[in-house]
């Protein structure tokens, strides 16, 4: 999962609801479009938060961004009801998103299963959108081993939804003997993200993350500028896999040094500067 650097919103960023045609999204907001403006689709499991470090230097920059939490995710309210979190209500809602922020195209950035989700909305209706970016996210379906993951946490949600506490605990099992213990603010907030995520939003999700099939040569085929960002090693899609789909693509290619499935995260500096420099090569019109 992807831990946000910190919890606290920069200065001159908000928290607010975004009021679209498909409901109120929650938000975290930051800058004004002099430059344009940018909509942050996060991954499984995660949240707004995850885009936190990259408001203020995209901000700066001169562009609005705008992080969204998806329905049914974290302070996005949701239905108890798988159907409502088909990849293609998904991709309907971050083109209702799109369509809400204004002021023209919109530079489109989507993680792991953000970019699946954007992929969809691009292939759906590219109109709204200047660029799409997809950072840590491949062609399909995750990789095998971590299909085996997301299967067994699909289950365990099937049967345990009433009890997501108790998944979580379980899920937390699993973490290696080694790892790095969180920080106190920070483990309560992945705790209370989980919690207050809708189980039927992981159950659907999870599922597209295990079946998605190649749409990459789709994709190409809209004339949109593309850019596959990510870190040096992936577990969830190889980086030789998105090396490859670059090609593919004809799309524009970052690998941010030192990190992994998180870079945005991780190293949101360096993150934000490739993220601007793209858009600057490929203003809004």
């Amino acid at each position: 999962m992807s831990k946000p650097p910190r919890l606290t919103l920069p200065s001159g960023a908000r928290a607010h609801v975004l009021s679209t045609a498909r409901g109120g999204f929650a938000v975290h907001e930051a800058g004004e479009p002099v430059r344009g403006t940018a909509l942050l689709v996060p991954g499984f499991t995660g949240s707004k938060e995850d885009f936190i470090g990259l408001l203020e230097p995209l901000a700066g920059a001169g562009y609005r961004v705008v992080a969204v939490d998806g329905r049914g995710q974290h302070e996005s309210p949701g239905p108890r009801d798988e159907s409502a979190y088909a990849l293609e209500e998904l991709a309907l809602d971050v083109l209702a998103q799109a369509a809400a922020l204004g002021g023209g195209p919109v530079h489109l950035v989507g993680h792991s299963l953000g970019g699946l989700i954007a992929r969809a909305a691009v292939l759906r209706d590219a109109a709204p959108f200047a660029s799409l970016t997809l950072m840590s996210s491949g062609p399909a379906a995750i990789s095998q081993a971590q299909q085996e993951r997301t299967k067994l946490l699909v289950a365990a949600l099937e049967a345990m939804r009433e009890d997501m506490a108790g998944v979580w605990t379980a899920m937390r099992s699993f973490d290696p003997e080694d790892a790095v213990p969180d920080a106190p603010e920070l483990a309560e907030f992945l705790r209370g993200r989980w919690l207050a995520t809708v189980p039927e939003q992981l159950i659907a999700t999870g599922r597209i993350l295990v079946s998605e099939p190649d749409r990459v040569d789709g994709l190409r085929g809209v004339a949109l500028p593309k850019l596959v960002l990510s870190g040096e090693v992936d577990y969830a899609w190889p980086v030789p896999l998105m090396d490859d789909m670059t090609h593919r693509l004809g799309a524009e290619r970052v690998v941010v040094r030192g990190t992994e499935h998180s870079p945005n995260a991780e190293d949101p500096q360096v993150t934000a500067g490739a993220l601007a420099a793209f858009w600057d090569a490929h203003p809004q019109v």
